[in-house]
């Protein structure tokens, strides 16, 4: 019963916690971390002991398959080429020079382990960084923060277990290293890509004989991340890869027919666990905060010096890391602009000014996949050999996480002053098109509709309700291309008719759920007839809109 209330509290904060990060100016990551803290505080004394390898099943597949998922693959595949030098070539660079810095720095640890903890250190959370710079960055930069986040967090861990094995075994090869990091790598994207489909094929199977039942369909979703990576990792390849294909692969297939209802219900049923599950982590890294601090400086003779030298070790270490990533990132980007002007391609999408390099060094900020990474770090070597400094290396990596969401808060509002926050441009045309053209092909199918001719008079009465119901259906589409018209006059009348239709459509369903209430009140309805009558309100209500 501990462990169910241990795991009742921490939700309860979680959700708590988001309500303090409205009312706190921080970013939510440092609210729960905080939070956490002071739940392990002796006085409250709150405490979790983590198993590394549940902890890394439980936390990441999800994670990393909602991320493929959320992924928008046409700017993915626009800007593959940064993408990639910043998730594969950014990775290895950092793996190498922060990890012989680490390992100059503090000799205690060897240098294949620090290798592993500069390869934990890689992934960034392009989820933090777009809540604390509250989508004010360009479309291309975000889409760069967001691919690299994807990517980094599959080759930053697979990186991360090579570099263990070689730290518990002793041995490395860099020809067998690397041969055997695209064999599972391959494999592992292989396996998510091919379950992925597999259950789609099942679901369009099960569809169309009308199974749509969408509990069904959604437990499958949640089963799949972890089906994928447990039998990429059972066939000895990368399990994370894996998650991460089949997330991007199921992004197509959730494109089935007849299935709006498990849509609506499998993006809210994500959005949950993955707000749940990032919350957690960073939960659990405040509730180890003591623990961490207190392993960190038990061998020695005094707290604060040693606390002391210890955070300046963070601080040198994510200073590294933060140099690292701006000479890779101003390197690539003015070596792609040779590279395209020597081609006869132009100049880049987004000019490679001071100011965005910053950006994108500033947005590599570390959270929950590196958290997730480094707890997983095995308690022993071998029998009765405890693996080198696993304290000292969550208490870098704990450090380095603040640091980051720190230095994101104070330097990304500075860096984007002077940038209006507006939508994308590019978007909002796309999808105003995306909208007219859908608008006429409603239309066009509505009039190509045939009437049969009436053969008696009660026929003729349908008929005439028929030709009643099609005008109606077609004026409200006939709106929709008035509301996306490119004309500025006609669209601000279209959108002054819409709002004052969605007053008076909202000032009618509370009416209606006024009444509903009063006519359970008196008994006069039961309810089950409240319960679906409300939920119809509700989702009308829903469909409106926020209206001012």
């Amino acid at each position: 019963m501990q462990t169910a209330y241990t795991v009742l509290i921490l939700l309860m904060l979680v959700g708590v916690s988001r309500l303090l990060g409205r009312v706190i100016p921080l970013p939510l990551p440092l609210v729960q971390i905080a939070a956490g803290a002071v739940l392990a505080w002796p006085t409250l004394g709150l405490h979790v002991a983590l198993d590394p390898e549940l902890f890394l099943f439980l936390f990441l597949p999800p994670l990393l398959f909602s991320d493929g998922w959320r992924m928008p693959k046409r700017e993915f595949w626009r800007l593959r080429g940064p993408i990639l030098t910043l998730a594969v070539g950014l990775v290895l660079f950092t793996v190498v020079g922060a990890g012989y810095f680490i390992h100059w720095l503090l000799p205690t640890i060897p240098l294949p382990v620090a290798f592993a903890l500069a390869a934990v250190l890689s992934p960034t959370d392009a989820v933090a960084v777009s809540a604390i710079a509250q989508n004010r960055l360009p479309g291309p930069l975000m889409h760069m923060l967001q691919g690299e986040a994807l990517m980094n967090d599959a080759s930053g861990l697979v990186t991360f277990k090579f570099a263990l094995v070689a730290a518990i075994t002793g041995v490395f090869s860099l020809a067998n290293a690397s041969l055997t990091f695209v064999l599972v790598a391959c494999g592992g994207l292989a396996i998510g890509v091919a379950l992925s489909w597999l259950v789609g094929r099942m679901r369009a199977w099960m569809i169309a004989r009308g199974w749509d039942d969408p509990a069904t369909h959604v437990v499958f979703m949640l089963l799949l991340p972890f089906a994928a990576y447990v039998l990429a990792e059972r066939l000895g390849a990368s399990g994370i890869l894996s998650a991460v294909a089949a997330g991007m692969m199921q992004s197509w297939l959730d494109l089935l027919p007849r299935q709006t209802s498990t849509r609506l219900l499998n993006r809210s049923v994500w959005g949950l666990l993955e707000f749940a599950f990032n919350g957690l982590i960073f939960l659990l890294l405040g509730l180890q905060l003591p623990d961490i601090i207190k392993a960190v400086v038990s061998h020695e003779t005094t707290l604060w010096p040693t606390l002391l030298y210890r955070c300046l070790d963070v601080v040198a270490i994510f200073l590294v890391l933060l140099a690292l990533r701006f000479i890779w990132v101003q390197s690539i980007w003015r070596l792609s602009g040779l590279l395209r002007r020597w081609r006869g391609k132009g100049e880049l999408t987004l000019v490679p000014t001071a100011r965005s390099c910053w950006l994108l060094t500033v947005g590599g900020v570390r959270g929950a996949v590196t958290l997730a990474g480094v707890m997983s770090v095995p308690l022993f070597i071998s029998k009765g050999v405890d693996f080198p400094e696993r304290d000292l290396l969550i208490f870098i990596a704990a450090g380095v996480i603040l640091l980051s969401l720190v230095a994101a808060c104070i330097a990304l509002p500075l860096l984007l002053r002077g940038i209006p926050k507006s939508p994308d441009d590019a978007m909002r045309k796309e999808v105003r098109e995306a909208w007219r053209r859908t608008a006429e092909a409603a239309i066009h199918a509505l009039e190509a509709e045939e009437v049969v001719e009436p053969a008696n008079p009660q026929d003729a009465a349908q008929a005439a309700l028929a030709a009643e119901l099609k005008a109606r259906i077609m004026s409200e589409y006939r709106h929709q291309l008035e509301v996306f018209n490119d004309s500025a006059e006609a669209q601000a009348l279209a959108s002054q008719m819409d709002l004052l239709e969605s007053r008076l459509r909202l000032k009618a369903l509370r009416a209606q759920r006024l009444e509903l209430y009063s006519l359970r009140r008196h008994h006069e309805i039961g309810d089950d007839v409240l319960s679906e009558i409300l939920r119809d309100l509700d989702l009308s209500e829903a469909n409106l809109g926020t209206v001012k």
